[in-house]
């Protein structure tokens, strides 16, 4: 059962330490009358090829520790002419090498060919997480653009733009964690009554 606040909004835990994920999430779960808690104290975090066991067991953890139900969300960016990296581990390369590295590594390659993918994991006490993705195709960019976003947005390029140029209101109608979260609501919706 989700937990209700004084005004009959339900409560969610969202566990991340990224504040622009965490804007971004409340944003768009506030216009459905969800008040959405973030809580910085972080889960164990498997390391893993794949997004899903990781964010699966990470809103497990949380929703038992806190005994509310929580959302993680697991994020990567997957680049084709790397395969694939930096994928799950993208929060630590993000963190160590930063865009102009990633950049650096991209200098000679001809296929730009990337992604955004998002796995939500939703969890309620005693129960099984949920698991709901979201997925954007795009490019890198040969530099940097814009100042919107945060992480990989700069240099992430969706239909001619990057993320970063944007701006958060656009971006949240299209990006990979909007896609994953509207299967959640989706999912939500069907469970009220």
């Amino acid at each position: 059962m989700i937990e209700k606040t004084e005004k009959n909004r339900k409560k969610i835990v969202f566990v991340t330490g990224n504040n622009g994920k965490f804007v971004e999430v409340r944003a768009i779960l506030a216009s459905r009358g969800i008040e959405v808690l973030q809580n910085k104290e972080g889960y164990p975090e498997l390391q893993e090829e794949e997004l899903e066991p990781i964010a699966a067991s990470g809103a497990s953890f949380v929703a038992e520790k806190l005994r509310l139900p929580a959302i993680v969300d697991d994020s990567g960016l997957f680049i084709k002419a790397l395969k694939g990296f930096p994928g799950p581990y993208s929060r630590f390369v993000e963190d160590k090498l930063g865009n102009q590295k990633v950049l650096q590594l991209m200098e000679n390659e001809e296929d730009r060919a990337a992604y955004f993918k998002t796995v939500i994991s939703y969890c309620e006490p005693g129960k099984k997480p949920l698991l709901f993705s979201g997925l954007v195709e795009g490019k890198i960019a040969f530099e940097e653009r814009g100042t919107g976003g945060f992480g990989y947005d700069p240099i992430f390029e969706y239909e001619g733009k990057t993320f970063g140029e944007l701006g958060d209101e656009i971006k949240n109608t299209l990006s990979h964690r909007r896609r994953a979260i509207d299967k959640f609501l989706e999912w939500f919706d069907s469970q009220i009554d």
